[in-house]
């Protein structure tokens, strides 16, 4: 019986890339070695063996017989050891390495974003994981997922990229808010003319909505456009502006007085909020398993 060792294993790897090239001049890019070498290599494998693997010459690249059938076991054996070390990760019960995590902003005090309870389980697992995590806009974090700068983002995507992958969280509620010293504060008088005199004030808007909360007030043009919520937020304090911002986020200034909100029941809009990953290869490790922890804490907050 042969007894196969790592210099096996690795020469198992160069016969397999060179069946599937279809020789040995075409598999000299795909293993970064020269022609020679490869030779050489599949002597030393025949040898090992101790039988012919392929018949090369001007009829072109063949398998022997024999070569068909270690062709065939090889790939067996490969297959075997990636579930074996995909297994000895899982068992270890500890991943380590750096996940990069992107989100939208102001999702901290959403009490439906299942963010803070994933990353709380996720590091009692006892993972050695470096998180690092990077604030932006849907655009570049859909441009940063793609490129691979972050495994992965969570946030509000309107538009579909090719090449991302976009599964459903839960959905972000806003409402519509005028600061303390808008004309809109306040107001005592019968609100049946509130879209005309909202159509009459300045309105912000964030641009990546894709004008949803105009047409949600009948409004064409925005007076201010923003990229995320905080600056938002800045132009509603201010007074001069009206416009929708996460309920969640605009409690603090309701509560406070420096923020009215504007006809609840009427004046709503809902943000579905998805987890992108890129299409493609395998995920690594560390990211399903922060993909799974994500989902089920999704599940525990909708319940």
């Amino acid at each position: 019986m042969i007894q196969l060792h790592d210099v096996d294993l690795k020469l198992l790897r160069v016969f397999n890339t060179i069946v599937k090239c279809g020789g040995f001049s075409a598999a000299q890019a795909a293993l970064n070695v020269a022609q020679s070498t490869i030779s050489e290599q599949m002597g030393h494998l025949e040898t090992r063996l101790g039988v012919k693997l392929c018949e090369r010459g001007r009829s072109g690249f063949r398998l022997t017989e024999q070569g068909q059938a270690i062709y065939e076991a090889t790939q067996r054996l490969l297959e075997a050891v990636e579930e074996f070390c995909v297994d000895a990760d899982v068992l270890k019960r500890q991943i380590s390495g750096t996940l990069n995590l992107g989100v939208i902003d102001t999702t901290i005090t959403d009490p439906a974003c299942p963010l803070k309870m994933t990353t709380q389980r996720f590091v009692q697992r006892g993972h050695e994981v470096h998180l690092h995590v990077y604030i932006g806009t849907p655009a570049e974090l859909e441009e940063r997922v793609l490129d691979s700068r972050l495994h992965l983002a969570v946030g509000h995507f309107p538009l579909r990229v090719p090449g991302l992958s976009y599964s459903p969280l839960y959905q972000e509620s806003h409402g519509f808010y005028c600061g303390r010293n808008h004309p809109l504060f306040g107001s005592l008088g019968p609100k049946v003319n509130l879209l005309e005199r909202i159509a009459a004030s300045r309105v912000v808007a964030r641009g990546y909505l894709q004008q949803r909360d105009l047409q949600a007030l009948g409004v064409d043009k925005p007076a201010a456009t923003v990229d995320n919520v905080e600056a938002q937020a800045m132009l509603i304090l201010s007074g001069a502006y009206a416009g929708f911002l996460p309920e969640h986020y605009a409690r603090q200034w309701v509560e406070s007085g420096d923020l009215e909100h504007l006809e609840p029941g009427r004046l709503r809009l809902l943000s579905a909020f998805e987890v992108i990953t890129r299409r493609g290869a395998a995920p690594p490790l560390i990211l399903r398993a922060f993909l799974d922890e994500l989902m089920q804490c999704t599940r525990a907050l909708t319940v």
